[in-house]
């Protein structure tokens, strides 16, 4: 079985080299490298050996992290990017949903919490976008930037609707559930569910996953609390 390639962004040595000590007794993970938040040095060796998963230090209070992510996904779209954080709150979710990081999470989290959520990622799964529903300020705050944009440009209609089985679907990845557990609660293969998942994120006119859970709150096929 290959192994996940994964790369560390972090402005502390002694950090980056606890995490990569931590994952290198974790069979399944390769760390391939580390680095500091210099964007040019990060970007040069991401672009000779792409990783799967990039861990990026959020490096509060400048946020040079979150920047750095969006440089990341520009360079590589495929990679999934997980954003490390000394302090989970709302302001700091919404600038990680906008620099398109598939995960969030504090920097005290244990190693298998870690290679859990680098395990989500690789498999291609957005475990941020559970923070939609747990935290509603945030999913106001994107449903108000969309608005904003929507003025510029209206988002695209559905060009057939959803079947009831992709509005099952869609409802388990707004919770941030992996394509096997969806498979799991509904008894197909995993294999469907990755089929469903395409034609939702194309009747939706959008081309990832968060994108497609923040456009159906906008719509009202998935219902947030917003208490």
């Amino acid at each position: 079985m290959d192994k996940i390639k994964v790369f560390i962004v972090d402005r502390q040595p002694l950090f980056r080299h606890g995490i990569r000590s931590s994952l290198s007794k974790v069979a399944d993970i390769n760390v391939v490298g580390e680095q500091g938040i210099v964007e040019a040095e990060v970007l040069s060796v991401m672009e000779t050996s792409p990783p799967d998963v990039v861990l990026v230090d959020i490096d509060y209070p400048s946020l040079e992290g979150l920047k750095l992510c969006r440089k990341i996904k520009q360079l590589l779209a495929s990679a999934a990017v997980i954003v490390l954080t000394p302090q989970v709150d709302d302001e700091e979710l919404f600038e990680a949903i906008k620099s398109q990081a598939s995960g969030y999470l504090s920097k005290e989290a244990s190693a298998d919490e870690i290679a859990k959520i680098i395990r989500r990622c690789a498999n291609g799964e957005h475990p941020i976008n559970g923070g939609l529903t747990e935290r509603p300020e945030v999913a106001k705050r994107i449903l108000q930037q969309f608005q904003e944009l929507s003025r510029e440009k209206e988002i695209a209609e559905f060009t057939s609707p959803l079947t009831q089985r992709e509005m099952e679907i869609l409802g388990y990845m707004a919770k941030g559930y992996l394509n096997k557990q969806i498979a799991d609660v509904l008894d197909v293969s995993e294999q469907t569910v990755k089929n469903h998942i395409t034609s939702i994120l194309r009747k939706l006119n959008v081309n990832a996953r968060t994108q497609a859970v923040v456009v159906a709150i906008k719509k009202g096929l998935v219902t947030i609390s917003m208490e």
